[in-house]
């Protein structure tokens, strides 16, 4: 079965995968004009604009429902894992895709507000949404819904809790079964609470996680203040097989942190339109931008922030594909958050076991509160009307993945997670490739608004986009049944 497993994440994780990801965000950079640049001042001051509405949430409680699925496991096992495999110049993929990913995670997001739908009473949105709406393609709909729910319910939770369980083993020598068992009773208090209690505690949770977290990475950065032009030149260099200790894994370090960079951000794989869907705004490209940002904030700030610890304290090791290491500068530490762990730990030897696993728990805790919010969304989607006897089943089901992936080994709950990401990856790229189209039309209705000095609002009659139902005003909505 693990040969199979492995098999298939092979399949899944191929090279092909890593040039249609790239190859997207080059092509939306360009046709954007590099939005991620240009747009950058507006993210920021879109970020703390809007109200929530009895139908969705405000843009900052979308903003950090996103950031929840983005910010986890990945930000600190992952980055620890992607500099393992690929050396040092897997972190410049990661900033590679992080960067032209914002373009895609702008289209993806502009489209799951474009194409939303009120349902049981809130916003729901997303790529199956999109897909059926936008391309008129409903099995190709209902495919991404069924690998989500299944990707969200069976396959992530496990990483995360895995993480949340080891390390607090590590840190605090708590049984993982315990961990497993508190992490899931939480997580039932809250995801019985539906999406308006997830944006609450999102809202709260996610700004102080992140910025616990980085502060700590500012505070040792900053101590090693002189040696950062050195651990960027070690990067760049790694990075494009200039440096002669890495040569061995110059393509492990694209393969790796293109892989690394995606589980992270999430940009492309269809995740974050979710929580863009669910936000109360008066233009799709409000939230489009909001989530753009948000890459920027998980890979530039969080991620960066983790392998700057790592490298300035030399505390990892360079698997080297042949057997053996390339490097090994931490003898018997296997890699994953230990890595980080033992980075805090040179400065602050009391600490960073404890730190890193709090922050861990933050970290993963919110990403799983976030799984569920985008399979209860895609269940939604499946399922015209609201069936609770689904729902329940499926928060039982997230929760029996939660506590198994606690106890399960690290290994088996990574592989599944990456070949959760990349079905996703596979069909919303390839989705918001073919449906680009609209967004780009909003893009530039937008900018045009700005320029008469108005606050956007959106009509997509004006734009001649179809099935952007939630959009109409009522008498437009009255000539539609006319018409029809």
């Amino acid at each position: 079965m693990e040969n199979y497993i492995n098999s298939v994440n092979d399949l899944v994780w191929s090279s092909a995968l890593i040039f249609l990801c790239l190859g997207a965000g080059i092509y939306f950079s360009i046709i954007t004009r590099f939005l991620q640049i240009r747009h950058l001042p507006e993210m920021i001051r879109l970020l703390f604009r809007g109200q929530a509405s009895d139908k969705g949430v405000s843009s900052f409680q979308a903003f950090s429902i996103a950031i929840a699925g983005r910010v986890g496991t990945g930000n600190i096992a992952g980055v620890a894992t992607a500099i393992a495999m690929g050396g040092p110049g897997a972190v410049f993929w990661m900033w590679v895709i992080a960067f032209l990913g914002s373009a895609s995670a702008f289209i993806e997001a502009t489209l799951g507000q474009i194409y939303k739908q009120v349902k049981d009473g809130q916003y729901r949105g997303g790529p199956a949404y999109y897909i059926e709406k936008g391309l008129g393609v409903k099995w190709y709909a209902i495919v991404f819904a069924v690998a989500t729910i299944i990707s969200m319910a069976c396959f992530l939770p496990g990483v995360q809790s895995n993480s949340i369980a080891t390390s607090m083993e590590a840190a605090f020598q708590v049984p993982v079964a315990v961990t497993g068992g508190t992490v899931t009773l939480l997580l039932a208090l809250i995801i019985f609470g539906g999406v308006r209690r997830i944006g609450k505690v999102a809202e709260i949770a996610v700004p102080f996680m992140a910025g616990a977290y980085i502060l700590m990475t500012l505070v040792i950065i900053t101590l090693n203040i002189t040696e950062i032009p050195a651990v960027f030149s070690l990067i760049i260099r790694s990075a494009f097989n200039l440096e002669p200790a890495f040569a061995g894994v110059f393509g492990m370090a694209i393969s790796w942190g293109v892989k690394r960079g995606i589980y992270s951000n999430e940009a492309g794989q269809g995740t974050a339109p979710h929580a863009a869907a669910a936000a109360e705004v008066s233009h799709p490209v409000k939230q489009g931008l909001v989530q753009a940002f948000s890459v920027y904030v998980d890979t530039l700030l969080v991620c960066t922030a983790t392998a700057f610890m790592i490298l300035f304290t030399g505390q990892y090791n360079v698997i080297n594909p042949e057997g053996g290491f390339i490097v090994e500068n931490a003898p018997g530490i296997a890699y994953g958050p230990t890595y980080t762990q033992q980075a805090v730990n040179t400065y602050f030897p009391s600490l960073g076991g404890g730190f890193v696993a709090i922050s861990l728990l933050l970290f993963a805790f919110t990403t799983i509160m976030a799984y569920y919010y985008i399979a209860e969304t895609n269940l939604s989607y499946l399922s015209k009307k609201n069936n609770k006897a689904m729902l329940w089943l499926l928060r039982t089901i997230i929760l029996a993945a939660t506590f198994y992936g606690s106890v399960k080994t690290a290994e088996s709950a990574w592989v599944l997670g990456d070949i959760g990401v990349g079905i996703m990856a596979w069909l919303n790229v390839i989705a918001i490739l073919l449906l680009h189209k609209p967004a780009i039309k909003a893009l530039k209705d937008y900018k045009a608004q700005l320029k008469n000095g108005v606050d956007p609002v959106f009509n997509p009659q004006k734009l001649h986009i179809k099935n952007a139902d939630e959009w109409l005003l009522p008498e437009e909505v009255k000539k539609k049944i006319k018409v029809g």
